[in-house]
């Protein structure tokens, strides 16, 4: 199929981009960021905006660098570069490792991080991850720049706080110590995930000093196991342990059943995925030592 009509805009600057969204307002106009997501929605017409704003020619909205204790990422930086990326192997490999299972090499190669993160896919793997490491969003519009906590950013399915003339411009990743994993169950290798958990634990010892814990997939956004989180804090990091806040995060959540699995099912993936994150994160955290 083909899209319906639109305008089409690639400006070169951030204020022009900005301008163009609230100038076309009218048009209900959208970003083009990589285009993975959006492009498909127009070609079934599932999204129908009257414009697009290319953000490809504007500058200074890619690259990577580490401002102390934070991992600072452009929103038009290609998922590929990231996942290959030194800075992001040390300062937030749960980042790479969850961008590794994302689709294929060529939808990596062209979408993009913060479009992903716009794009606010339930079930889709980076809002898990921003969401564990409490990493702060930023957003320019007509009213000056503003920060984003990931807390607040994802409010619904495919919605966020992004007005509709804000542009999303980087991403702030703290640097968690410790370990971190993300694993995930899809029913076809590269396909989107039916239930992921992303992981991150820090060790006093042999007891767990803190632990982060989000899930995709079972519920409209992504969402935090706050109980379990708390619960683990200054546990033992043993099996018993990790097992009982598997299980408590489970039963916090209400996950709805769909064509890809039951509510039964999500809730057994959550369960066992939830477990098995929580391991490979401790177990890392241990080598780490």
């Amino acid at each position: 199929m083909k899209p319906p009509p639109f305008a089409y805009a690639a400006p070169a600057t951030l204020e022009e981009a900005v301008g163009l969204l609230a100038e076309h307002a009218e048009a209900e106009p959208r970003v083009l960021a990589g285009g993975q997501s959006l492009i498909p929605l127009m070609n079934f017409r599932l999204a129908k905006p009257g414009y697009l704003v290319d953000l490809r020619n504007v500058a200074g909205l890619s690259g990577i660098r580490r401002e102390g204790d934070v991992l600072v990422i452009g929103a038009m930086t290609r998922m590929s570069e990231a996942e290959r990326s030194p800075e992001v192997a040390v300062a937030a490999p749960l980042l790479a490792e969850a961008i590794g299972l994302v689709a294929h090499a060529p939808v990596r190669n062209s979408g993009t991080v913060g479009g992903s993160l716009a794009h606010a896919d339930p079930a889709a793997e980076l809002p898990a991850v921003v969401l564990a490491l409490d990493a702060e969003l930023t957003a320019v519009g007509p009213g000056g720049t503003r920060a984003i906590p990931a807390a607040e950013f994802f409010q619904g399915p495919y919605s966020t706080a992004l007005a509709p003339d804000e542009i999303l411009t980087e991403i702030r990743l703290p640097v968690w110590p410790g370990g971190h994993a993300f694993v995930e169950f899809s029913r076809i290798h590269a396909n989107f995930a039916v239930v992921a958990v992303a992981a991150l634990a820090e060790l006093d010892g042999d007891r767990i000093r803190r632990a982060a814990l989000a899930l995709a997939g079972v519920a409209p956004t992504p969402v935090r196991a706050a109980s379990a989180e708390r619960a683990l804090a200054g546990a033992p990091g043993d099996a018993g342990t990790i097992r009982a806040a598997a299980g408590a995060a489970a039963a916090d959540l209400s996950p709805a059943g769909d064509l890809h699995a039951s509510a039964e099912t999500r809730l057994g993936l959550a369960r066992t995925y939830l477990r098995r994150g929580l391991e490979l994160a401790v177990s890392r955290a241990r080598n780490e030592r």
